[in-house]
């Protein structure tokens, strides 16, 4: 049935997205000590804004790249049948939620423990890695159940 083909196009879309989210997660903390720039606890608002837009420039990147995959295969091979566009839409949109996540996550965290008086080394790769990944899911399917309810869904 549609529903059923639109279920397994989700779940193996997920798979796709995975990478998404680990992609701005090189070490903040390693880069900045390369570049010898000094990052205070006071500077969180200045971080936190380089990595907003820095993550919204490459999910909205990586966004369009996902959709225009979906409409090339859709084009191609007419894999998604009559809603390739909300799911290339779907795609996109995941992505640029997942990416933001990534770079916000990374970049904030250190700053969080540190306000707890954690050691901020605490939020290494796999920590922040295992954190977006859990959340891409949810960010996925909640795009998912707004843009293809009623069609796939």
């Amino acid at each position: 049935s549609e529903t059923e083909r639109g279920t397994l196009e989700l779940s193996w879309l997920v798979a796709e997205l995975d990478w998404a989210g680990h992609a701005p997660l090189a070490d903040r903390g390693v880069m900045t000590l390369h570049s010898g720039e000094t990052i205070e606890q006071h500077d969180w608002r200045r971080v936190f804004w380089r990595e907003l837009q820095s993550g919204l420039a490459l999910g909205a990147l990586l966004g369009s790249i996902g959709l225009a995959r979906v409409f090339l295969w859709q084009q191609m091979f007419d894999s998604y049948g009559p809603h390739w566009l909300p799911l290339g839409m779907t795609i996109g949109f995941a992505l640029v939620g997942v990416v933001l996540t990534g770079t916000l996550s990374g970049s904030m965290l250190p700053f969080v423990l540190r306000w707890f008086g954690a050691d901020p080394a605490a939020s290494s790769t796999p920590f922040v890695a295992t954190l977006v990944d859990v959340t891409g899911i949810l960010i996925y399917f909640t795009v998912a159940s707004l843009l293809l309810a009623g069609t796939l869904l």
